[in-house]
């Protein structure tokens, strides 16, 4: 069953949601968060603006201007901290908000080769750092 958008801490911008990500900026069609846990230096979330919609419903427009704004943070993430590579995945079994994790994963780096962990606890940061790691993100969107 659907998340309805009262539910949904994308929509309500909420206590879960503000202990787990800091919001980056608004993009074309979606909003840029930076997740707290940072394992993955650099791990973001692109959310879509409109609740409850899955990618498959969106038009073919709505799903070009999406992907833009995916592929955007990936370089802009490329270029600020040199990855060996960005992994996106798009998870909503539990959040019916359409969002796209991108997750930078660097050789020899927690997790590399293997599919990332959610929410690993392992890398949280100062407040400090994570606005040098914003600040370097949208210097390069």
């Amino acid at each position: 069953m659907p998340t309805p958008a009262s539910e949904c801490l994308y929509c309500q911008n909420n206590d879960t949601l503000k202990s787990l990500m800091i919001k980056i900026c608004d993009l074309s069609v979606s909003q840029l968060f930076l997740f707290k846990e940072q394992s993955h230096l650099g791990r973001c979330n692109v959310v879509y603006n409109d609740h409850g919609i899955d990618f498959h419903e969106l038009t073919e427009e709505q799903r070009n201007a999406f992907m833009a704004d995916v592929a955007k943070v990936g370089k802009a993430i490329t270029t600020a901290f040199s990855p060996d590579k960005i992994n996106y995945g798009a998870y909503a079994d539990t959040i019916s908000h359409l969002h796209m994790h991108v997750v930078p994963k660097y050789k020899g780096g927690f997790g590399f080769g293997g599919i990332f962990e959610m929410n690993p606890q392992k890398t949280i940061l100062s407040d400090v750092e994570y606005a040098e790691i914003i600040e370097k993100i949208k210097a390069n969107l």
